[in-house]
């Protein structure tokens, strides 16, 4: 398998390739990442043959989306896709600091949650412009849920199904503004709701169904069913596959240190690369579309794109779950 091998989501014909390309980095996410860096990133993606990109107003308080729709429109706009979010209204705010919300350096715009519909709207337009894109293929609700609103999260997700955001994103793509719609969060209980009360096409779920973790797994079955489309964000789990110590954006605990430790010991005795793993799992799945990984720089995507071309052995996969390390009903790679 090739990062830039087409992929076409059918209830939508969104065409995207194995691989994306995250753009939090984009943003100066930990750290500031200068434009030289991005556009590296950038150039090593596009000349591996990826051709699709998310971005979100969130990441950098506006940066990722300036600077990714600078690169983009260098090319023809039907030589890529591209997804980014809505859910935060970006607001002028000249007190924000050096570090907010993880992004080092932001740019002075504060994020209000707005799910409604005209927030929708409003957040919606300043991408296309900020972009330089009319028509971005996929939109996602950007962290919706109780994992980020906490006791908030009725009023958010009042908001967005009776305050009119899913009727805005539906009449996007009834114009042809949008091709598909859906959720871009951290746990698919959310996704799960929101599939009851709106015709989803493409979601993006971070971190929940990976080598590490597959307990997502009869809800990425009910997805495949309805032909939901599920792109794979988060495939190290915050990096723990990756080689740090960080688990959900925090310190790992140590049962989750112990079962990265047997998944690593299986890795050496087939001769396989962890990280290489990591990115191909998740999109054995059938309702898996791509996995986006996301790089500060073209050293770092290249690796990623090795990893993910790495050929990886049938046994390898048999073994994993003869030792319980991934689930037994679990698609793999063939």
């Amino acid at each position: 398998m090739k990062v830039g091998d087409q992929r076409i989501h059918a209830r939508s014909t969104v065409a995207v390739t194995a691989m994306g390309l995250g753009c939090a980095q984009m943003g100066s996410l930990y750290r500031v990442t200068r434009y030289a860096e991005s556009a590296s990133a950038f150039q090593a993606a596009w000349d591996a043959g990826i051709r699709y990109y998310d971005t979100a107003p969130f990441y950098g308080f506006t940066r990722s989306e300036l600077r990714l729709g600078t690169m983009l429109t260098e090319h023809p706009r039907a030589s890529y896709a591209i997804s980014t979010k809505v859910g935060r209204v970006m607001t002028p705010d000249p007190s924000v600091g050096a570090l907010e919300d993880g992004y080092a350096e932001p740019l002075p715009f504060r994020p209000v949650f707005d799910y409604t519909h005209d927030g929708i709207l409003r957040s919606f337009e300043a991408s296309q412009k900020r972009l330089g894109i009319l028509a971005p293929d996929m939109l996602y609700v950007h962290d919706i849920g109780r994992v980020t609103h906490g006791e908030r999260h009725a009023h958010y997700w009042s908001q967005l199904t009776q305050g009119g955001g899913f009727r805005a994103l539906t009449g996007l793509r009834e114009q042809g503004a949008i091709k598909a719609f859906g959720l871009g969060v951290n746990e698919c209980e959310i996704i799960a709701e929101a599939i009851e009360v709106a015709d989803l096409d493409i979601c993006m779920l971070a971190g929940r169904y990976t080598l590490l973790e597959q307990a997502s797994l009869s809800f990425m079955d009910a997805c495949a069913a309805r032909g939901i489309g599920i792109v794979m964000a988060g495939a190290f789990n915050s990096g723990i596959l990756a080689g740090s110590n960080k688990f959900n954006y925090g310190d790992a605990p140590a049962d989750i240190v112990a079962r990265v430790e047997a998944l690593r010991a299986a890795c050496a005795v087939e001769g396989v690369t962890l990280q290489a793993a990591a990115l191909q799992f998740p999109l054995a799945h059938p309702a898996a579309l791509t996995v986006v990984s996301g790089a500060r720089n073209g050293e770092q995507i290249t690796a990623n794109i090795g990893w993910f071309e790495e050929p990886i052995p049938a046994t390898f996969w048999t073994r994993l779950k003869e030792r319980g390390l991934i689930a037994d009903s679990a698609p793999v790679p063939v």
